[in-house]
C-alpha cells in the first residue's frame, strides 16, 4: 500500500480510550504516517469545544467534527454548519413528547436535560458502547457539559438522546427518520438505558470524507477509515478501506473490511504497520 492515502480516525474508542490521552504509539502512528506523505484526519462526533488539546497535539492534517458538519483542513475552516434552531426545537419537541431526554451539541458547548444527567449517572455502560462511557466520564469531569437552561438557542450540530425504553425511540422515527440517520449505540441484553444520536443525512462523516477528497483532488478509493461505533458507519461504508476496532460492536465489525486490535491494544498503530503506512 505504497501510494498516498487519506486516513480518517474516530477519537473515542479508536484513537483514544474514551476521554483519555492518546498513547505514545497512537501519536507515533500519526506522525510517522504523515512523514511518509499520507494525510491523517480526526473524524469525530464530538464538537470542537470538546476535542482535547491532547488529541490535536498529535498533529493532524485536519479535523472532521460534529459528525461531519465541521471540517478543518490545514488549519482552515472549510465548513461550519449548524442546523437551524427551528429544526432543533422541532426535534426536541418530538423526543420530549416520547419521554426521551436530549443532549444538544452546539458551537458553544454541550447542553443536557436534567433527567438525562440522572439516567447517565446510574447507567451501566456496555464495554462496546464508547459513546456512553465517554458521556459518563464527561459528567464526572469538567468537560463543560451545561444544563439545557443555559443553551443559547442559536442552532446546533446534532442531538443526542437517552431513554429507558427502546420502544420510545421507535415512536419518534416516523417524524424524523426521513431526514436523519438514527444511530442507536450498542446495549447489553439487560440494559437499563439506551443512548444514541440523530445525524442529518445531508452531512455525515462519509459525506465529509468526500469534501476532504475534493479539497485535495484525491479519489475516495484512496481513503481509509477507522472507527468503533455506529456513528462511524457512514464513514466506513464510504471509505476505500474500512477498519473496525477490536472493541467495536458486532454490527460495525460486520460492515468493515478489516478488524484490528482494540484501542487498548493500540490497534491503530499496528494496523498502520500492516498497511505499510508507517
Amino acid at each position: 500500500m505504497g501510494e498516498r492515502k487519506i486516513v480518517f480516525l474516530d477519537i473515542d474508542g479508536t484513537f483514544t480510550v474514551p476521554l483519555e490521552k492518546p498513547t505514545s504509539l497512537a501519536i507515533r502512528a500519526v506522525r510517522e504516517a504523515r512523514k511518509n506523505g499520507h494525510k491523517i484526519f480526526i473524524s469525530t462526533g464530538r464538537n470542537m469545544p470538546i476535542v482535547s488539546e491532547d488529541v490535536l497535539n498529535a498533529g493532524f492534517d485536519g479535523v472532521v467534527a460534529s459528525a461531519g458538519r465541521y471540517i478543518e483542513i490545514d488549519g482552515k475552516v472549510i465548513r461550519d454548519s449548524v442546523l437551524p434552531e427551528e429544526t432543533i426545537q422541532d426535534c426536541l419537541n418530538i423526543f420530549h413528547k416520547s419521554g426521551i431526554y436530549c443532549r444538544i451539541e452546539s458551537p458553544e458547548g454541550i447542553y443536557i436535560d436534567s433527567s438525562l444527567q440522572e439516567i447517565l449517572t446510574s447507567a451501566a455502560a456496555d464495554l462496546s458502547n464508547s459513546e456512553l462511557i465517554r458521556m459518563k466520564k464527561e459528567l464526572a469531569s469538567d468537560a463543560g457539559v451545561k444544563p439545557y437552561t443555559e443553551y443559547p438557542g442559536n442552532g446546533a450540530y446534532k442531538l443526542g438522546f437517552i431513554c429507558t425504553d427502546l420502544a420510545d425511540i421507535e415512536k419518534t422515527k416516523p417524524y424524523l427518520e426521513k431526514e436523519f440517520h438514527y444511530v442507536v449505540h450498542p446495549y447489553a441484553e439487560d440494559a437499563d438505558c439506551y443512548n444514541g444520536e440523530i445525524i442529518r443525512k445531508d452531512m455525515d462523516k462519509g459525506e465529509a470524507m468526500e469534501r476532504v477528497c475534493e479539497y485535495y483532488g484525491a479519489d475516495m478509493k484512496d481513503t481509509i477509515a477507522f472507527g468503533d461505533s455506529m456513528n462511524d458507519l457512514q464513514m466506513l461504508q464510504s471509505a476505500g478501506l474500512a477498519v473496525a476496532m477490536g472493541n467495536s460492536c458486532r454490527e460495525l465489525k460486520d460492515s468493515a473490511d478489516i478488524v484490528c486490535e482494540s484501542v487498548e491494544e493500540d490497534g491503530v498503530y499496528y494496523e498502520f504497520q500492516r498497511m505499510h503506512l508507517i
